[in-house]
């Protein structure tokens, strides 16, 4: 896969940018920032990302049947997964978008498909950023870590390979590769799991599996239940 990359110093948010200009933007663009202003996560829920992070949004036009764009969100994960080993650093994939080191995030992915023409892949990964004080306790950075300051360009190089790697497959169709390695390196699977959207609690009991289709298996005290989309809160007892 052949990179085009745009960088910037500061944005509203790589995926804005992205979404202006990928109609016209060939696929490989990628819209890397130092800092973002309107950083969102899923839900639109707002993304820290002060400079030092990994923020960036690749262009992708993939030849695929709808059902199969959801899986994108698994190509970034593993893309970034790949990247940490190259560091040292073990990680996981929560379902659906999360990447965790021993329960810490680390990054989060978001794909978004306008069917037929684009699919928007952005990547936030925290690399030498302060981690705000509030989420200490939930989110890490590859400096603390790692014990030391990183060359972005190099984290960049390192994601990018990977996904490359990841989105051939896809491209392929080569989905159960994915969903096998999204499977080893679930932080879910055999969890007891909340699934919630909003204020609303969408399934609770333990994670059995992820499903070819990519939606999450929930055994319930009413049965399995597959759930498709909702943030993922491991339950410790």
């Amino acid at each position: 896969m052949e990179w085009n990359i745009i960088t910037l110093d500061e944005v509203d948010s790589t995926n804005e940018y992205a979404r202006r200009i990928a109609p016209t933007a060939p696929e490989g663009t990628v819209v890397v920032a130092k800092r973002q202003t309107a950083g969102r996560g899923r839900n639109g829920r707002r993304w820290a990302s002060p400079e030092g992070g990994l923020w960036m949004t690749a262009i992708l036009k993939p030849k695929s049947s709808p059902e199969h764009v959801p899986k994108l969100v698994f190509v970034g994960a593993l893309a970034v997964v790949d990247a940490l080993a190259k560091y040292g650093i073990p990680a996981e994939v929560k379902w659906p978008n999360d990447v965790l080191v021993d329960g810490k995030k680390i990054a989060g992915v978001l794909s978004e498909c306008k069917f037929n023409h684009f699919a928007l892949l952005g990547i936030g990964l925290n690399v030498n950023n302060e981690v705000p004080e509030e989420l200490l306790d939930k989110a890490v950075s590859m400096r603390e870590l790692t014990g030391f300051e990183l060359n972005l360009d190099d984290v960049l190089s390192n994601v990018l390979r990977a996904l490359s790697y990841w989105y051939s497959l896809f491209k392929r169709g080569r989905h159960y590769e994915i969903l096998d390695a999204v499977r080893r390196k679930s932080a879910v699977i055999g969890r007891h799991v909340m699934v919630v959207e909003g204020d609303e609690v969408l399934v609770e009991g333990r994670a059995l599996d992820i499903d070819d289709s990519g939606a999450l298996l929930v055994e319930t005290k009413n049965g399995v239940e597959r759930v498709f989309y909702g943030d993922v809160s491991l339950r410790v007892f």
